[in-house]
């Protein structure tokens, strides 16, 4: 099974980042032009939070608030699951099913490493079952 550093390996390991003090449009601008659904909310190299397009819709949008004068820090999530690069995929999956939640922060001792998203996860699951079909149809032809 898969560990979540070879998946942030694969993926390069770049990580998203804004600060706390930035406004909310700048988070969702930077969401938009990385095609992400989560940032990063660090604070130097500490790890603060994190901002969605889910806390965007149900925190500014739905409340009325504005985006230009509201700071990240104020919507951010704080309280927040993360992972050891050595958690499987199966085991990432579970979590975020059972906290219902679509990014997992990715924290080797206190440093960030990366992130990964429902997404990556889908599709790592997918890749291994048709890596596994193909060795099946492979010795059963042969």
């Amino acid at each position: 099974m898969r560990t979540v550093q070879q998946l942030i390996d694969g993926k390069g390991g770049a990580i998203f980042s804004i600060r706390p003090d930035a406004p909310v449009l700048d988070a969702i601008r930077m969401m938009a032009e990385r095609e992400v659904g989560a940032l990063l909310v660090l604070q130097g190299e500490q790890l603060a939070g994190i901002i969605s397009e889910r806390d965007y819709a149900r925190k500014v949008i739905l409340k009325g608030r504005s985006s230009a004068e509201t700071r990240v820090s104020e919507v951010m999530t704080r309280d927040l699951i993360t992972v050891a690069p050595d958690r499987t995929v199966h085991g990432c999956m579970k979590l975020m099913t059972d906290h219902r939640i679509r990014h997992l922060p990715v924290v080797d001792g206190e440093g960030v490493v990366g992130v990964v998203s429902i997404g990556d996860l889908v599709k790592a699951v997918i890749e291994d079952q048709q890596a596994e079909i193909a060795q099946l149809q492979s010795y059963i032809a042969g």
